[in-house]
């Protein structure tokens, strides 16, 4: 006898879809959707690209890979990992997002074709050092940018760039600018040393809403998150170039984000398959999923998805048991964007810029740099 529509539905999700594990996986997607939603604002805020676009990456991450993906307990959406390059994109077509969208889209084609060429076990021989160094880097840019936009200036493309700024911006300081950055950084060092019982609530959401709730009595003396329309008016397909000589500029752009897409992604894989003795990733499926998941986001007009550390390892300290409760933290973003989309315009630039200097700042893992320097690979880092 062949199976039924439903029990093949139910294939979709790779574990045990007992009531209990139900019940654990929507409890841990409610926590997962409150650590990406602060995430996702502040990853498109760094990346000069629309709010809304973080915004669709975490609902495709969530929904599309977490359906098609092969590390069922890994969460994807908007990572910090791309903001540097997904800026310089948008740099690279003098800020027109369309054609962004283009070179995510063809990014996830080639993610879907390394994938179906089996090859994410070669991606994996690339050196540690090699990946922990591009991420300090990208956290160091993250960092000193958004220490700009705390100061109350505009960032620039580049470290140096942005140090030049800071010198600048310390003439003419915005003090409430810095109050409200400074509560966030400073709440989000605090909750590594808050009670387990607490730890429950997600850092970012506390540091964004506690931020956010300072700002109120300033007034107009902040920025805050600007956006017109509604999450479907916020849409927007990709274009193709009407210059010829624009080509090469996509082709680069996005065999760059599918590269190092794909190695973050599997890392992460590798690295979650570590924290729970469940079922383990397929990482060649997992290869599939994501590139699935960006020519989705990048059709829609959101940012590049990974797979991303802090989501998953929310997703498992949760309680997470099957890709259930990544497709519904993707559900939940949509839902609460679709009904609270006035409450995001309350949100100061400065508190967004607060939690990307401590994601920056993590970046630089003091941890992976002593062990690199035991193994003798600190040059390569």
């Amino acid at each position: 006898m062949g199976r039924s529509p439903n029990q093949n539905f139910m294939n979709i999700f790779r574990g045990n879809l007992t009531p209990g594990w139900q019940r654990a996986d929507f409890m841990a997607s409610l926590v997962v959707v409150l650590v990406a939603l602060p995430l996702s604002l502040g990853i498109a805020l760094a990346s000069g690209a629309p709010i809304f676009a973080g915004i669709i990456g975490a609902i495709v991450g969530g929904i599309a890979v977490g359906l098609i993906g092969g590390a069922p307990l890994q969460v994807s959406g908007p990572a910090a990992g791309l903001t540097t390059i997904v800026a310089g994109v948008v740099t690279g077509f003098n800020g027109e997002w369309k054609l962004v969208c283009l070179v995510t889209v063809i990014a996830g084609l080639i993610q879907i074709s390394l994938g179906l060429a089996k090859v994410a076990r070669v991606s994996m021989a690339i050196s540690p050092s090699v990946v922990h160094g591009m991420l300090a880097g990208i956290g160091i840019t993250i960092a000193t940018a958004q220490l700009v936009v705390i100061l109350g200036g505009n960032p620039q493309a580049g470290v140096l760039k942005n140090l030049a700024a800071l010198n600048e911006v310390f003439g003419k300081l915005n003090t409430s600018s810095l109050i409200v950055g400074l509560v966030a950084f400073a709440i989000l060092v605090a909750w590594a040393y808050v009670p387990k019982s607490i730890k429950v609530i997600p850092g970012p959401l506390v540091a964004v809403i506690v931020a956010t709730l300072v700002s109120l009595p300033m007034g107009d003396k902040l920025t805050r998150i600007a956006f017109d329309g509604t999450l479907f008016s916020n849409i927007a397909f990709p274009t193709l170039p009407a210059d010829s000589a624009l080509w090469t500029k996509v082709a680069i752009g996005a065999l760059t984000i599918a590269l190092v897409a794909s190695v973050e992604s599997l890392l992460c894989a590798v690295a979650t398959d570590k924290m729970h003795d469940g079922p383990r990733a397929n990482l060649d499926r997992e290869l599939i999923g994501q590139g699935v998941g960006n020519s989705i986001s990048g059709m829609l007009g959101g940012l590049p998805v990974t797979g991303v550390i802090v989501r998953s390892s929310a997703n498992l300290a949760s309680g997470g048991r099957t890709n259930l409760s990544a497709i519904l933290h993707g559900v939940w973003v949509a839902l609460f964007v679709i009904v609270g989309a006035a409450l995001l315009k309350m949100i100061p630039m400065a508190a967004l810029a607060g939690l990307l200097v401590h994601v920056g700042v993590k970046l630089v893992n003091i941890h992976h740099i002593k062990d690199l320097m035991k193994h003798k690979d600190l040059p390569i880092y």
